[in-house]
């Protein structure tokens, strides 16, 4: 009667071999009768909807027979009363999970139920599908690195009666149980394994995850990794290039670091050009080849390219926050709103439209092609505050200046 209205999901083969943990020895655990005695043993396999229980003697079968009876004829005859306290109203998405004399019936609903009282225990179980987040965490990556990394993750019931039967606290244990997952898969990558294939790293963990949880009668539907910073960089014997060599790999990223893959993917995988800036001799018409050595060179050599053109193309002030190796920081603006443009040190804009934090040296590095600026944002020695998409026409500035 039951059963009709509940579909199970299929699990796993129940006569495949069973582990027997890190502390049993394996020829002992496969031996005949060596689990006898244990308490789950005697549940019901509900999982296949078989809630006969063996372990009920002859005795305690008759005395549940002649009490539930009672009960019935208690209820039919108080009908008038009683009603408003034995009949249950489930909707679709829940289920009733009840314990007769203590022990497991069938799951119940939807629509209106029967629960006997005095006899019977009850429990609603949602079925619908819920969920929750992992904070960001401190992962040690197998190439060296320390990265922070968190997981939303949605689950959902699909045995309402072994979420009750088997663990006591599921929201609490599944919690505990992906977060040790998480840590134990990711302590296997390395940092660019983990910021390139984001999707599909989410995809073993709920696998692995689904394994430890299936026998608690749930499911998990979707894990997505939210990567945080990076702590520590990797070890230089380790460290690999932070940009997928192909555009098939883009699709682990999301948001800022996206958009930046996508802009400057094409020149990632362009060979590097020299650090060098050609200045033209009117007079003379030879090309001299500079090398640019600080940060005032620098601007002399943007202010050498600035014009209206390049103005109304890019249309935005930036300011720069640099911090040298003595700890001092200084204050540097490209201002690419109005007029020819100018460039220069100090704050010029009161606010400006993006402003990029970083070091001198991976500033000369990012305007002279030696640094890609998607690779410097990723592993967190540029940091940008403002509208990514204006801080990608930086590059129009980058790209005169290679020239």
């Amino acid at each position: 009667m039951f059963g009709k209205s509940y579909m199970l999901l299929p699990q796993k083969d129940p006569n495949a071999s069973r582990s027997p943990g890190l502390y049993v020895s394996a020829d002992t655990f496969s031996q005949r009768g060596y689990h006898k005695g244990l308490s789950f043993d005697y549940i019901p396999n509900v999982s296949e909807n078989h809630f006969n229980d063996t372990s009920q003697g002859w005795v305690s079968w008759v005395c549940n027979i002649i009490v539930t009876f009672l009960v019935y004829i208690f209820t039919f005859i108080s009908f008038p009363i009683t009603g408003w306290f034995v009949l249950k109203t489930v909707p679709n998405y829940q289920r009733v999970v009840v314990f007769r004399l203590g022990r497991i019936c069938p799951p119940k609903g939807p629509g209106i139920v029967l629960v006997l009282p005095l006899i019977d225990q009850w429990q609603r179980v949602d079925l619908r599908t819920r969920a929750f987040n992992i904070p960001p965490c401190q992962v040690h990556t197998r190439d060296g690195g320390l990265f922070a990394v968190g997981a939303d993750i949605q689950f959902r019931i699909w045995n309402p009666v072994l979420s009750v039967v088997s663990v006591q606290d599921l929201n609490a244990s599944t919690r505990m149980t992906a977060q040790n997952a998480l840590t134990h898969s990711l302590s296997k990558k390395t940092v660019k394994e983990i910021q390139t294939e984001r999707v599909k790293l989410g995809e073993y963990l709920g696998i692995d995850i689904n394994e430890m949880t299936r026998p608690w009668g749930l499911e998990i539907d979707r894990v997505e990794l939210t990567p945080g910073s990076l702590l520590k960089a990797p070890e230089e014997g380790h460290r690999g290039p932070l940009v997928p060599p192909s555009l098939p790999g883009l699709e682990g990223l999301a948001g800022p670091l996206q958009q930046l893959a996508m802009h400057f993917m094409s020149q990632s995988l362009q060979p590097q050009q020299e650090s060098t800036v050609t200045f033209v001799d009117e007079k003379s018409g030879i090309h001299e080849m500079a090398t640019i050595n600080s940060i005032e060179e620098l601007l002399h050599a943007i202010q050498l390219v600035l014009s209206e053109t390049l103005v109304k193309h890019v249309g935005a002030c930036f300011q720069f926050e640099i911090s040298s190796g003595e700890s001092q920081q200084q204050t540097y603006y490209v201002d690419l709103s109005q007029g020819h443009g100018s460039a220069g040190s100090g704050s010029l804009c009161s606010q400006p439209d993006v402003t990029l934090k970083m070091c001198d040296d991976d500033l000369l590095a990012m305007f002279q092609g030696r640094l890609q600026p998607f690779a410097a944002y990723s592993s967190g020695r540029l940091q940008i505050l403002g509208d990514i998409q204006t801080a990608m026409k930086l590059e129009e500035l980058i790209k005169l200046l290679r020239k």
